[in-house]
This record gives structure tokens, sequence and C-alpha cells, in this order.
């Protein structure tokens, strides 16, 4: 059932020769969310995002985007679509303004009022008469999440929109896409800062292989999974892990560097963590409880870290 969705693959494949890049993929987007698309390099991001916009075609499969089929006699449709895939090119000797209306006469019409609005909505109003050589890389991006605007789509495809931007630029790129997404549009964004996804997303969707290993509420995923932190000393570490085996078995501990262990159990029962550290004569320097995307999402793709297709 799609009813409601604004984006859904169903059993989606696609081969690069002998390789394998989407085996059966099936998401689920809810309108009017921010979802994020998310997996390790090679397991099918890209080849996504190049399907949903009509780059390239499916071995087998179906898409259907805002409530209806997309297929190759469908490439007129993106009309309806906006897309920021890799790094927007704009021509660096014109304003931003004048940027957005050579665009604007290129696709569906847009109106002076509509860029103005984009140009506030992205907060480059104030430079908007500034040639576009002279801007950052987080304000040609905003620039980009702008041109992908202008025919007022329901639903923006974002490809790494935080690529290469500073703290500055990525706080004020999330800020950009929870208005829209407050605004009752759909965001779709592949990302890989999992922190930065933690905080913006209302939705996760999890691939590895080709394939969804997790999708649903970032809030009821992380519910399900929990996190405690605690810091010893170095000379001690090897003992806190053995102390803490019991509670939760060697696979869920794990060291992260400086002295501090991770243990996959839930929050609330950090108290039992302390006491059994306690027990075994060892005394936390600091210890915090919570829930972890980076966790969950290493744990569903243990680790990997493949090349991606050609």
């Amino acid at each position: 059932m799609t009813e409601g969705l604004a984006l859904a693959t169903r059993d989606l494949r696609k081969s690069y020769g002998s390789r394998l890049a989407l085996d059966g993929l099936n998401l689920s987007v809810p309108s009017g969310v921010v979802y994020g698309f998310l997996g390790p390099n090679g397991a099918g991001k890209t080849t996504t995002m190049r399907l949903l916009t009509g780059l390239i075609h499916p071995d087998a499969g179906s898409i259907e985007l805002l409530g209806r089929p997309f297929g190759r006699e469908d490439r007129h449709r993106l009309f309806e679509v906006g897309a920021l895939v890799e790094t927007p090119s704009f021509y660096p000797f014109l304003s931003g303004r004048e940027n957005l209306r050579a665009l604007g006469a290129s696709g569906a019409p847009s109106s002076r009022t509509r860029i103005e609005e984009l140009l506030e909505l992205v907060d480059l109003a104030d430079r908007a008469r500034d040639k576009v050589s002279g801007y950052s890389l987080g304000m040609k991006q905003r620039l980009g999440i702008a041109a992908a605007l202008l025919s007022d789509p329901q639903l923006l495809l974002l490809d790494e929109p935080a690529n290469g931007l500073d703290p500055a630029g990525i706080v004020a790129m999330r800020e950009t896409l929870r208005r829209l997404a407050a605004s009752g549009k759909t965001v779709f964004v592949s990302s890989h800062i999992l922190g930065e996804v933690q905080v913006m997303v209302d939705v996760v969707g999890i691939i590895t292989a080709g394939r969804l290993v997790r999708e649903g509420p970032i809030k009821e995923l992380l519910s399900d999974e929990g996190i405690v932190k605690v810091r010893v000393a170095q000379d001690e570490l090897e003992r806190a892990v053995m102390a803490l085996v019991p509670l939760t078995g060697p696979e869920l501990i794990s060291r992260s560097g400086d002295g501090w262990l991770s243990v996959r159990i839930a929050p609330q029962r950090s108290v039992e963590v302390n006491r059994a550290l306690a027990q075994a004569g060892i005394y936390a320097s600091a210890i915090s409880a919570g829930s972890d995307l980076e966790g969950l999402f290493l744990e569903l793709t243990g680790g990997e870290d493949r090349e991606p297709a050609a």
C-alpha cells in the first residue's frame, strides 16, 4: 500500500554488469517529513537517487512519486519534484537572483515573487545581488535548494546537501530543510553525517548491499536502541570489560578510545553498569546514557564501507 506516501519503491533492482547495486529495495516515505536515507559507501544510495530522478532506469521493480507511477516516459513529471544531486552548478558571473531567473526561464515558469520568496527561505536575500563566484560552498548549496524549489514541488530529493559545509553551514541547511517540512513538503535526504541526521530527520531508512535493513520514525528506532558510555583509566579497560560482560555479553561492549567504553544496554540500566564497575574496584570518571543513531547504523551495516559502483 502506498496511500499517504510521497515516495515509494517496490522490489527495485539495478545492476552494473555483474555487480548488483540494488537488490529489491522497498522504501516508504510519508508525506510532510524529512526522511534520512542512510547507508555505507557502495550500499546503493547514489544509484537510488539517480533512479528517482530519471537519470538511469531500473532493471526491475517500480517507483511511485507523489502517489503515481514513475517510469521511462514520465520525465516531464519531474517538474513536480525538486532535486539536488551532487554539487549544484551555476553561472559564476551572474548573481544568485539572476541564476534563479535563468533557471526559471528554462523550466517550469517561475514568477519574480516566487524567486524572492525562495531567496528569503534559504537566507540569501541579503546576498541576492552578489555574483555566485563570491559565494561560499554553503551559500551555493542553499542556492541549489532554492533552484530545486522553483516549481514549488511537494517532494524534494537531496543527495548529500551538507557535503563540504562548515558547522554553521550545516546548521543553516538543517533549519532550511525543517522549515520546508513544516510547510508540508517532503524532503528526502541522502547523507553520511549521522549526527546531523539524528537531529534533523523524522523518519530514517538504512540500506546495505542494496537492500533496506531498517526503516521507521527515528524516535521509535532509537527508543529500541540504547547505549551507556563510561570512561575509566586506560590501564583498567580490560578489567572493566570483564566486569561488564555479565550484563550484556562481550559482543555489545566496544572501546571508543581515550578510556571510553560503549555498552549496548538500555539507558535506564546505567546504574547497573556503574555498580558492576564499582564492585570490581573500578570507578568511572564519567558516564552518559542515551540513544545513538551511529550505533544502530554500525550494528545494521556491520561497519561496512565499500567503494561505490562505477
